[in-house]
């Protein structure tokens, strides 16, 4: 087995990515922040609670915003190898400014994936539908790259617990995965952290053992989790310090597995 190991660099991604070497990373996930802040209040356990997570989620402005996911992008893609592919996550909040900044980079789309989640948590006003999903962007570098995809795997039971897949079927492209559980939360918690199947998922089919993979806003470490586990190396970069802190233990815990 291809040997495994995890680096997390405390500091700004923009800052970090300039000092990476060139074509040097297989895979990039990313969950951006969403720029959700906006003195609002959502759902949680069941209790109404501020929408408002930190400064690092609060909006620049459209223009701000879009010229922050145009910035990170253009850096991801320099660090990024000739056959390697790119995800993002985010909401309607984020998703489209950084589906119009992947355009204009000139990646090459290959999917959007919709993430449904079965157990989201109830809309409080009920004027509108309850936001149930979050949409994921799946691009390669060019169009002419030759990307890695587990096709196999993805349709021959690696995942056929999927109410939305059957085993031995073509792995569609709406993908139900619940929040993330409270067993993945032991060692703290992050406002927007995601589900390990859901980063098992992306990892299993889009890269290799041995593969290096990257996560510009490693929030809780869940991508550094999932990587770990199955035999790639990770990298991950996080500005707020407790996070860091967050991210080495849930990684280390899941080395020694």
């Amino acid at each position: 087995m291809p040997k495994t190991s995890f680096t997390l660099c405390h500091g700004d991604c923009l800052e970090v990515l300039s000092g990476m070497v060139p074509e040097s990373v297989d895979l990039v996930f990313a969950d951006p922040p969403y720029n959700l802040s906006n003195d609002g209040v959502t759902c949680h356990a069941g209790k109404m609670v501020s929408v408002n997570k930190g400064k690092w989620d609060r909006s620049r402005g459209v223009e701000g915003d879009y010229q922050f996911h145009l910035a990170w992008l253009e850096a991801c893609k320099r660090v990024l190898k000739p056959n390697g592919t790119l995800w993002v996550s985010g909401t309607y909040h984020s998703i489209y400014a950084c589906g119009r900044a992947l355009q204009q980079l000139g990646f090459h789309v290959l999917n959007d994936i919709c993430w449904f989640k079965p157990n989201a948590s109830p809309n409080l006003s009920c004027r509108f539908f309850t936001a149930s999903h979050e949409t994921l962007i799946w691009v390669r570098k060019d169009k002419k790259a030759k990307h890695t995809f587990h096709y196999g795997d993805m349709k021959n039971g690696a995942f056929a617990g999927d109410i939305l897949k059957a085993e031995g079927k073509q792995m569609r492209s709406v993908w139900s995965i619940p929040c993330t559980p409270p067993s993945e939360k032991t060692f703290g918690k992050h406002p927007t952290q995601k589900p390990v199947k859901l980063l098992e998922r992306v990892i299993l089919a889009s890269s290799s053992k041995g593969d290096v993979v990257l996560d510009p806003f490693c929030g809780s470490g869940t991508t550094g989790v999932a990587a770990v586990m199955h035999a790639r190396k990770f990298i991950g970069i996080e500005r707020e310090k407790n996070f860091v802190k967050l991210s080495e233990r849930r990684i280390t815990a899941a080395l020694k597995k």
